[in-house]
């Protein structure tokens, strides 16, 4: 089975200043991966590359078998870490506005969404909580039938019981036949939704792997092989 992100000594340089080093790693179909690390890691350049925002320095990604460009990012929907939506929108004219922009967007699962979030349509952002933001941009985000779901910090700012209704979302309303990425520094709120994992400092992998299988090897959770691996190198 083709893999829905390949990625091969993936570089990003901002004039001499290194962002990636050498990234390589594969995600199947039906998979979730946790990408961690620290502020200023590389996670949202990853990210911006994948979702072809940004172009890489060198080395090669690959959706669905498809180098990133104009065919990949019809396959592909990012969540970024910060709210784009006008603040005179409600939430009914962002799905409209989606539903006229993306060809592959869901009106009919956007609105059975706000339903399970508990968000009314008819509120203005300008009248949201961070909580309420989070889940307007996630409802987007998953409304569209993308094979590659990349999700910058979702969870970034919002109170512990939105935090809980976030991750039910991410759960209860991916295609298995898709995969997620989901980047973070609150890992404790999110790891068990993980399958893989991959940590990632200055740019650099320091660790990749099944979720499960490093939870054994280490004998600790994600969490604290997070805490451990970072408090080395503050």
């Amino acid at each position: 089975m083709e893999p829905i992100l390949y990625v091969n000594g993936l570089q990003k340089r901002y004039g001499t200043k290194p962002a990636l080093v050498n990234i390589s790693l594969t995600l199947e179909p039906g998979r979730i991966l946790g990408l961690m690390g620290p502020n200023g890691s590389g996670k949202t350049t990853f990210m911006k590359i994948a979702a072809g925002l940004q172009k890489e320095s060198g080395g090669t990604v690959h959706i669905c078998g498809n180098q990133v460009g104009i065919e990949s990012k019809k396959l592909v929907s990012f969540l970024p870490d910060r709210n784009i939506m006008p603040r005179w929108m409600t939430a009914e004219d962002a799905i409209d506005y989606y539903h006229d922009f993306f060809t592959d967007f869901d009106i009919h699962k956007a609105l059975e969404m706000l339903d399970f979030v508990r968000l009314e349509k008819n509120v203005p952002v300008s009248a949201m909580s961070k909580g309420m933001v989070e889940k307007l941009n996630l409802t987007l985000c998953f409304s569209r039938k993308a094979k590659l779901y990349l999700l910058d910090e979702p969870l970034g700012g919002v109170d512990p019981v939105a935090r809980e209704r976030i991750v039910s979302t991410i759960v209860q309303t991916y295609n298995p036949e898709s995969s997620i990425i989901v980047s973070t520094h609150l890992v404790h709120d999110i790891e068990h939704m993980f399958n893989d994992v991959c940590f990632i400092s200055n740019g650099e992998v320091l660790l990749y792997g099944n979720a499960e299988q490093l939870r054994a090897e280490r004998g600790m959770d994600i969490d604290a092989l997070y805490i451990q691996m970072f408090r080395d190198r503050s």
